[in-house]
């Protein structure tokens, strides 16, 4: 397919780019651009970390080893290679890691400093460091001295050159109409609307808006969406599959925008995970701080609400909270549309409720009845898959529960609410007698396995545990919950 770009600060024209080839390969085999390593090759390290700025002028940094090329059309891309000046002025992210001696061996301080030029370029000043690098992993010198460049750099101004990729994008408008079509991988780049037999290589596709994409699913149900590929990634990477007919959906108009409406707030699917923390952050402080622990910065950049959905994950953490909130999900075909309760999408594990050619369109969330309570089980705080997740959303007049719902994911083959947890819960005093019939009731609502997580009585045991932290949680004076820290 052809794609147009940059690629530190230089236009570049890409006629025939084969649709599922890693930013990472392209850059170190066919650029010579090998500053950009190569770690776990899945999205976990950072050794890859690039700067990728879209073209409404927000930067990103992303894992290049699972960023595919047609992700980067109509953006800016800079490699370590382009972060100083052309005149040779380093960035300060680069200053401060030899002023502060944040690098030995080097093969991780190129993905680390693109990592801590993106924080700068957020002009956070109150930027965690170990947030902003919880992605990026080194042994070297240990992350003191990093932490220590992060905050030097907290008040310098963004460099001009990395300002004026926003501006230059607009150079290559006239070009993005040339990835609209659809173009067989490897031909070259056919002209718009040739056919190719039943057998030829797998194609790929990028749509003007949701609409156009809806009418292509509809007539490929058997093509795989790719959004920030932070999942399917792994899947070329690491399971060296054909993904077959593709359709790249990030930008997507239509896909990628939050808005209130009558029903609540309505959230596109492809909206990244990032975008939604900002969004929910204050309405509902745990979900945000829940959303903060998904992958680091760089997946939560790239990968998007609606692939954290519609893989059906018995561990995803995002459904389980979207389930306790009431959220609906808006499936769609063709121009036909459904809404449904965000618990039944899931069927069992690996079955959702889509049919060919559908797909999430958005997820709403209704206005909040009470107070949502979120609690993710990890082995590691940051970067780490749940042992289990468990979603409360509580509601309580005179020390009473007037509404409860309730979910967990980890504790079934998909993400499942507590039916018999909730109606134990339903009238009873919200303390820690009360709701021991709930915590009784855990039992009956799942039978969760053992695995290399966990085992099937540490989830039974952490859910209750989880449930009376909630609890806890609203009766501790504010000053002692604060100093026990954030709910997830």
């Amino acid at each position: 397919m052809h794609l147009a770009f940059l690629l530190n600060g230089e236009r570049v024209d890409f006629p025939d780019a084969p649709p599922t080839r890693t930013t990472l390969d392209w850059l170190r085999e066919d650029r010579g651009l090998t500053g950009t390593k190569e770690g776990c090759n899945e999205g976990d390290c950072g050794a890859c970390t690039v700067l990728v700025t879209d073209p409404d002028g927000s930067l990103r940094p992303l894992n290049a080893c699972i960023l595919l090329l047609p992700q980067l059309q109509g953006r800016a891309l800079r490699t370590i290679e382009g972060l100083a000046a052309p005149d040779g002025t380093l960035h300060p992210a680069q200053q401060a890691m030899i002023d502060h001696h944040g690098a030995q061996c080097g093969f991780c301080t190129p993905g680390i400093t693109m990592a801590l030029a993106a924080a700068h370029a957020s002009a956070d000043p109150d930027l965690d460091p170990d947030t902003a690098l919880a992605g990026n992993l080194c042994r070297c010198t240990g992350y003191a001295p990093i932490a220590r460049a992060a905050r030097a750099i907290a008040h310098a101004p963004i460099p001009d050159w990395i300002a004026a990729d926003a501006r230059a994008l607009a150079d290559l408008s006239p070009h993005l109409a040339l990835s609209l079509a659809e173009i067989p991988r490897g031909s070259g780049g056919s002209a718009p609307g040739a056919t190719t037999p039943a057998d030829a290589p797998a194609r790929a596709f990028r749509p003007r808006d949701v609409d156009d994409l809806a009418a292509w699913h509809a007539a490929h149900p058997e093509a795989t969406l790719v959004a920030g590929a932070t999942d399917l990634g792994l899947h070329l990477t690491k399971g060296l599959r054909d993904l077959g007919r593709l359709a790249f959906i990030s930008g997507t108009p239509g896909l990628c925008e939050i808005a209130s409406t009558p029903e609540g707030l309505r959230i596109g699917a492809a909206v990244t995970i990032e975008d939604l923390r900002a969004a929910i952050a204050q309405a509902a402080p745990d979900f945000g701080e829940l959303v903060r622990r998904i992958g680091a910065t760089q997946v939560r950049a790239a990968g998007t609400i609606g692939g954290n959905i519609a893989n059906g994950s018995p561990i995803g953490d995002g459904p389980p909270a979207l389930i306790a909130l009431g959220a609906t999900l808006t499936l769609r075909r063709g121009a036909a549309r459904r809404t449904i309760a965000l618990e039944d999408f899931f069927l069992a594990y690996g079955r959702q409720d889509r049919a060919p050619g559908e797909f999430v369109e958005a997820v709403t969330i209704p206005p909040s009845p009470g107070t949502l309570h979120v609690h993710k089980v990890s082995k590691r705080f940051d970067q780490d898959i749940s042992a289990l997740c468990g979603a409360f959303m509580i509601a309580t007049e005179a020390g009473r529960v007037t509404h409860a719902r309730v979910a967990f994911g980890g504790m079934a083959g998909t993400p499942k609410r507590a039916p018999l947890t909730e109606a134990a819960l339903i009238g009873a005093p919200w303390s820690e007698a009360g709701v021991a019939p709930a915590l009784a009731a855990l039992a009956q609502d799942y039978a969760p396995i053992s695995d290399m997580r966990a085992s099937a009585a540490y989830r039974l045991e952490a859910a209750r545990g989880i449930l009376l932290r909630a609890v806890a949680g609203d009766l501790v004076p504010p000053v002692l919950g604060a100093l026990q820290g954030g709910a997830a």
